[in-house]
C-alpha cells in the first residue's frame, strides 16, 4: 500500500506488496522489490535498487548523492539486497566514478539508528551495524561482521568476515577475518570464537584459527613470515583459508 501523502515518481518501479508510508519521497530511477516496507518520512533517490522484504524506518536517506567533493553529478548507483532492516536516520550514498560507481549492500543485515554507508562501500550479508556507526568511502565489510556502537571506519579499510569491533572502535587499518578489535586506533583482541561456535564452526577449525592468531600476533613475525606458516594450513582448512585471503587482500596494512 502506498500512502496517498507519499510522493512517488511515475518512473519508479514498485513491486507488489510494497508499503510506502506518509510523507516519504521515492524518486526517479528507483526500484523497490516485493514486500519491502518504507516507513514515513523516508527519501529514496535513484539510481537505486532495493530488493525484497527490507524494512526501512523513518527519516532514512537512501541513494542520495555522495559527499565526496570530486563528485560532479554522474549517474552512479546503489543496490541493496533482501531482508535488511534499516533503522531510523540511516544514510546510504551512491558511488563515485573514481571507484566503480556503485555502492553495494548485501542481504540480512541490521543497520541500527543513524548508521552511515558512504559512497562505494561494499557490505556483505548478515552483518550488524550498531547505532552511530560510520563507514567512510570505499570501505569493504565481510559477511557476519559486527560493528559495535559508534564504530568509525576510515576510507578504503577492509573489515573481514566474522570479525567484531567493540563500541567506539576507530578503524584505521584493515581488520582480518575473525578478529575481535577495540580501541582508538583499533587493536586486536583475539578470535571471535564465541560467534564462530554460534554459526556452527567446528572445534578443530576454531582451534586452528586460535593458533593462527598467535602466529600472526604473538610470535613477533612479519606478515609475510606468518603467511608462509599459514599457507599449508589453509590448504587443509577452509576457515583458515578465509583468514589467509583476508590477510593477503589487505591494502592498508592490518591492525596490530
Amino acid at each position: 500500500m502506498i500512502d496517498p501523502r507519499a510522493i512517488v515518481d511515475p518512473s519508479a518501479r514498485i513491486a507488489d506488496g510494497v508499503e510506502i508510508g506518509p510523507f516519504s519521497i521515492i524518486g526517479a530511477d528507483v526500484e523497490i522489490g516485493e514486500g519491502t516496507v518504507v516507513g514515513p518520512h523516508v527519501v529514496v533517490r535513484g539510481p537505486t535498487k532495493i530488493g525484497k522484504h527490507n524494512k526501512i524506518f523513518q527519516f532514512s536517506s537512501i541513494g542520495e548523492e555522495c559527499q565526496d567533493k570530486k563528485y560532479a553529478g554522474e549517474p552512479t548507483t546503489l543496490t541493496i539486497g533482501d531482508h535488511n532492516v534499516i533503522r531510523e536516520a540511516c544514510t546510504f550514498h551512491r558511488g563515485t566514478i573514481q571507484d566503480n560507481g556503485h555502492t553495494q549492500v548485501g542481504s540480512h543485515n541490521l543497520f541500527m539508528v543513524n548508521v552511515h554507508v558512504a559512497h562505494d562501500c561494499v557490505i556483505g550479508d548478515h552483518g550488524i551495524f550498531a547505532n552511530d556507526t560510520n563507514m567512510a568511502g570505499h570501505v569493504k565489510v565481510g559477511d557476519w561482521a559486527i560493528l559495535g556502537g559508534s564504530t568509525q571506519v576510515h576510507q578504503f579499510c577492509q573489515i573481514g568476515a566474522h570479525s567484531m569491533c567493540g563500541a567506539g572502535t576507530v578503524v584505521l587499518k584493515d581488520i582480518p577475518a575473525y578478529i575481535m578489535s577495540l580501541g582508538y586506533p583499533a587493536q586486536p583482541h583475539g578470535i571471535n570464537s564465541e560467534g564462530l561456535k554460534r554459526r556452527g564452526f567446528n572445534a578443530d577449525s576454531i582451534s586452528l584459527l586460535r593458533n593462527a592468531y598467535k602466529t600472526i600476533y604473538r610470535k613477533g613475525l612479519t606478515l609475510a613470515e606468518a603467511l608462509e606458516i599459514l599457507h599449508p594450513i589453509a590448504l587443509e582448512d577452509d576457515a583458515v583459508a578465509v583468514l589467509v585471503n583476508s590477510l593477503e587482500s589487505a591494502t592498508r596494512g592490518i591492525i596490530r
